[in-house]
């Protein structure tokens, strides 16, 4: 069920400026429809699907940047949101795509599925407007996004053994005692602001602790705090 391209792109520095290209997929028209109203305007939905079916036929298609995947689908093979990612991560015409699932569930095992098929993070549908076009927007620049108290799942699903403990304890030793408390938070998930209002600090100084935490530990992103800190269970 896609829709035409309403990207407002136009020349070169249109294509900087341009809204994040995003594909709903959700089996419930409803919740599709109330959701294309309470995205930000940096985001144009360019089309949608209901089933795994067509999910798989639309996305490919569109090349959307960002995908809001809902888990449990019918259609296809039974498998829903997971089948989905696999089955896009077999086509070369659509690798660019990100994917951030969006469902009302929060089993742990409904969350593990789909983080080991490729998506980059894990909201519930209790999440805002806001705080869905937040997290696209994290999700496109490369970050991964979980609603905060979904990432002990993917912890204890990715974690590692006690054999990196030690060398955890040696790379925390670089960090601060506030460092390390901004480096948890930040890892789970949270907004600046949240770290701000949580820690009471300025944004900037919340900036200020993540720069450096990355440049002591020598990460890029958001997205590689998430996996240093879940591969040595510090969250």
């Amino acid at each position: 069920m896609s829709e035409p391209d309403r990207s407002r792109t136009s020349g070169a520095a249109g294509e900087e400026s341009r809204p994040i290209r995003v594909v709903i997929v959700d089996d419930h028209q409803i919740f599709r429809t109330g959701l294309r109203t309470e995205l930000g305007a940096e985001l144009d939905v360019v089309g949608e699907a209901a089933t795994v079916d067509e999910a798989v036929a639309v996305i490919p298609n569109l090349k959307p940047d960002v995908v809001l995947l809902d888990v449990h689908l019918p259609g296809g093979k039974g498998g829903g949101g997971a089948e989905v990612l696999r089955a896009v991560a077999e086509r070369p015409d659509a690798k660019a795509t990100q994917f951030l699932a969006l469902s009302v569930s929060d089993a742990a095992d409904d969350v593990v599925s789909v983080i080991r098929a490729g998506a980059r993070g894990y909201l519930t549908k209790t999440s805002s407007g806001q705080e869905v076009t937040a997290a696209v927007l994290r999700v496109h620049g490369g970050d991964a996004v979980f609603s905060p108290r979904l990432a002990g799942f993917v912890l204890d699903a990715f974690g590692a053994g006690t054999g990196e403990t030690a060398d955890a304890d040696d790379e925390l030793d670089r960090l601060s005692t506030r460092e390390q408390e901004v480096m948890r938070m930040i890892a789970r998930g949270y907004a600046y602001k949240e770290v701000a209002a949580e820690l009471f600090l300025s944004v900037k100084t919340v900036e200020t602790h993540v720069s450096n935490v990355l440049r002591k530990l020598q990460l890029s992103n958001r997205h590689e705090l998430t996996a240093w800190a879940l591969s040595r269970r510090l969250l």
